[in-house]
């Protein structure tokens, strides 16, 4: 027998129960006595007597596995399934088991009350006994017997239409209690609506299809970007008998309206293709669930292809750890813009649907001001509350429609709190899951009552991951209640157009009303602070890169992930995944570095540097400046000046290298240090400094400078001495006369250059740079 959650609108555990039957027990036995010692019983009660209807130690715990039909009608027959279980220490004899019928109950609060107290106490309304019931003729402690009743409705004898208590009761004695005594009972609810009803409630129940991340920030090189999963949990799930498989084969046939996370989508999307999983030492293997993978996307088309579709933003943010922690940090609210569009073209390249991404879905529907003006931000005009924190007036004695105009063109659809939460518990077990659809059938009837003439819209929000089991419960209540004659199914898109009730309340409760326990839960302005890190990275990274797109969408996605409200009760986990694209984006961004230099030693005025760029990134760079500088711009140059830039484009798995030319005015060593800079003047990666070292002139060198000037002093001796004796000569000689007897100009006077001059031995000095066979030492 399933144990039940504590948890609103479930019915207490087993071991619950008996602890509760002890305390109204230990709490009931000082009346007992005080009747005892006066020999008499309270004012208008029948003496105690041993009966079928006294108390007894209620040690049998009564569990009822089944109920069908959940909503019967005239005609039908009751048929009540369970097991019975001694948890006494008595053998249980001469016993039956019978069904109880209780009286019709008054209102959603009585609901609310009854199942509070659905275990245990005084055994209420007639006994359908005789033929009706069975048979228990020995229950040993510790034993456990089923048991199968059926009752024709008519003899529950059930009136006027409307929710009744219906028990489920065993009778017997002990031996230290031999006579008839009730010694457990399990209590639930069975609506009757013989006849369809006048005015029928129209629902909408969304059908969620959202799971936890499962895709990493990586890529492989090829060209089709390998996708790498963190496990391949993603394939369980969709695999037969899984969460997801189970919830798309169960809604597929429900008329409910789909609300998908894209972010589901691409990564089952990403699963039809080869695909890698990490494995826990940081290896990857390939992934062989392709064929799983197709057939979930393949029949979630063919479920979709009528219906409405509602996509969130991408990944789901959670809007209110965004309003509350992520408008404090400069460019979160950008995420939610991008992860908007990015849902529209997800769902329409998957699925082949066009979705509705007018809808915000908040964390269990909890709301304030804040959240609303996040929620509507990214061009959503429809929030999805829930009555729990859109509460109505005191006044109102009926549950109005789920459309409320909240101001500003906004739109509230306020899904009912009790019919939303009443799966939220431990469904694995048939006796919860049986209770809870009883429990949401007599909420569902009990609002068509309350007003019989008003049609009124609700919406039912379950929990956005439902288990395997609780899908099935859902699955099951939907369709009852959509065969019922007081409800009929609509979509959520008209509910949201419904007319609203002008009685219910409209007013959002401010940031004061908001939960604490979901506060709790919420991303810290850190988690924003470090994603919006990441997000510069990216931006001064994309900025280099040939085919930016092939980066910024896998991380584009990766930043909407980090920001999801499945992260909510595991702030670990989210922290690790956090780590993990900043740290993949880091080391990618450090594929394309400067290669490390050791001391450069220059032994003339003048030569060239070269500075290596490595690519190590499968496409190309560009739009990339190394600039190096000198720190010292008087004693080395580099350029014209302190500094020279150069610009790169670098091939990928490709590496190059630059040459800076540089002058020296002085010996002794200069810090240098090379930067990359990217167009807009950011700096990429860290800086490279080296030191450039101008070594003296060497003896050899210095010799060999002065035998160069000697032989320029001797040959300008020469020349002069040549000179003047040509000179002496001549004036002895006397003048010659020209052709026409004038006097000509001095012999070789204004010749440039005399046939005895020597020839230049040294070329004239170059302003340009020196040629690349100087020697520079790295």
């Amino acid at each position: 027998m399933a144990e039940a959650a504590d948890f609103h609108g479930m019915t207490p555990s087993p071991a619950r129960r008996r602890l509760r039957r002890t305390g109204a027990l230990l709490a009931g036995a000082p009346v007992l006595a005080t009747l005892a010692l006066f020999g008499g019983s309270p004012a208008g009660a029948a003496p105690q007597t041993p009966a079928a209807d006294a108390i007894g130690t209620s040690t049998v715990d009564v569990a009822v596995n089944s109920l069908t039909p959940s909503a019967p009608v005239d005609g039908d027959t009751v048929t009540v399934t369970g097991t019975l279980k001694n948890d006494g220490k008595q053998t249980v004899n001469n016993a039956h088991v019978a069904l109880r019928v209780g009286s019709v109950l008054g209102g959603r609060a009585s609901i609310d009350a009854a199942s509070r107290h659905a275990a245990g106490g005084l055994p209420d309304g007639r006994e359908i006994g005789g033929k009706y019931a069975e048979k228990i003729s020995k229950l040993a402690p510790g034993s456990t017997q089923t048991f199968s009743l059926s009752v024709p409705v008519k003899e529950l004898n059930l009136g006027a239409d409307g929710v009744y208590r219906l028990g489920v009761a065993l009778t017997g004695q002990t031996a230290i209690r031999p006579y008839p005594q009730t010694l457990g009972i399990q209590r639930t609810f069975l609506p009757w609506q013989p006849q369809a009803a006048g005015t029928k409630t129209k629902t909408a129940f969304l059908w969620p299809l959202i799971s936890q991340t499962h895709l990493t920030a990586e890529t492989g090189s090829d060209e089709q970007q390998t996708r790498v999963f963190h496990d391949d949990s993603l394939a369980k799930e969709i695999a037969p008998g899984g969460r997801l498989q189970q919830m798309l084969a169960l809604g597929t046939p429900l008329d409910v309206t789909w609300v998908i996370d894209p972010d589901l989508l691409a990564s089952v999307d990403a699963m039809t293709r080869p695909y890698r999983i990490k494995q826990p030492d940081g290896t990857e293997v390939a992934g062989k669930n392709q064929a799983v993978a197709k057939q979930w996307l393949n029949d979630l088309k063919n479920a979709v292809a009528d219906k409405k579709v509602v996509a969130l933003p991408f990944a789901d943010p959670d809007l209110a750890s965004l309003a509350h922690n992520g408008t404090k940090v400069t460019g979160s609210l950008g995420h939610l813009k991008d992860a908007t569009d990015a849902a529209t073209t997800t769902v329409e390249t998957v699925l082949h649907v066009k979705p509705d991404t007018s809808y915000a879905w908040p964390a269990d529907g909890a709301i304030d001001p804040s959240i609303v003006n996040v929620a509507t931000s990214a061009g959503a005009d429809t929030v999805i509350a829930r009555s729990d924190s859109l509460q109505e007036r005191s006044g109102l004695t009926y549950t109005p429609s789920a459309a409320r105009p909240i101001g500003s063109g906004t739109t509230a659809v306020v899904a009912d709190a009790r019919l939303s939460g009443a799966f939220e518990g431990d469904m694995t077990g048939a006796e919860n899951s049986t209770l809870a659809v009883q429990q949401f059938l007599a909420q569902s009837l009990m609002i068509n009552l309350q007003e019989p003439d008003n049609e009124r819209s609700i919406v039912v929000a379950p929990q956005r991951m439902p288990s395997a089991s609780q899908a099935q419960s859902m699955a099951q209540a939907i369709k009852a209640e959509q065969d019922s004659d007081w409800s009929e199914s609509q979509d959520l898109a008209a509910a949201t157009k419904a007319k609203p009730d002008p009685r219910a309340m409209t007013r959002v409760p401010s940031s004061r009303y908001y939960p604490s326990s979901l506060r709790k839960q919420e991303l810290p302005r850190s988690a924003f602070e470090a994603i919006q890190d990441t997000q510069n990275k990216l931006t001064n990274f994309q900025v280099i890169l040939t085919y930016p797109s092939r980066v910024v969408t896998p991380f584009g996605r990766a930043m909407d992930r980090q920001m999801s409200t499945s992260w909510r009760g595991h702030p670990t986990e989210a922290r690790a995944f956090r780590d993990g694209v900043a740290d993949y984006l880091t080391s990618l961004t450090k594929r394309v570095r400067l290669i490390e230099k050791s001391e450069a030693k220059l032994s003339g005025r003048s030569a060239t540097i070269p500075v290596t760029v490595q690519n190590n990134l499968v496409q190309g760079v560009e739009h990339l400046v190394l600039r190096l500088t000198s720190t010292n711009g008087t004693r080395l140059k580099i350029g014209n000046g302190p500094y020279d830039e150069q610009r790169l484009k670098i091939a990928g798995g490709h590496s190059q290298s630059v040459k800076f030319t540089t002058t020296s005015n002085a010996n002794g060593r200069v810090p240098v240090f090379a930067q990359l800079y990217t167009d807009d003047g950011q700096p990429y990666g860290p800086e490279v400094r080296f030191d450039v070292n101008v070594t003296e002139i060497t003896p050899t060198v210095m010799l060999v400078m002065a035998g160069g000037v000697l032989l320029l002093v001797l040959a300008g001796f020469r020349m002069y001495t040549q000179r003047k004796r040509a000179a002496v000569q001549r004036a002895e000689e006397g003048p010659d006369d020209g052709p026409n007897g004038e006097s000509g100009p001095e012999s070789g006077e204004d010749d440039p250059e005399q046939p005895s001059d020597p020839t230049p031995d040294t070329a004239p000095e170059s302003s340009d740079p020196s040629g690349t066979g100087e020697r520079v030492d790295r």
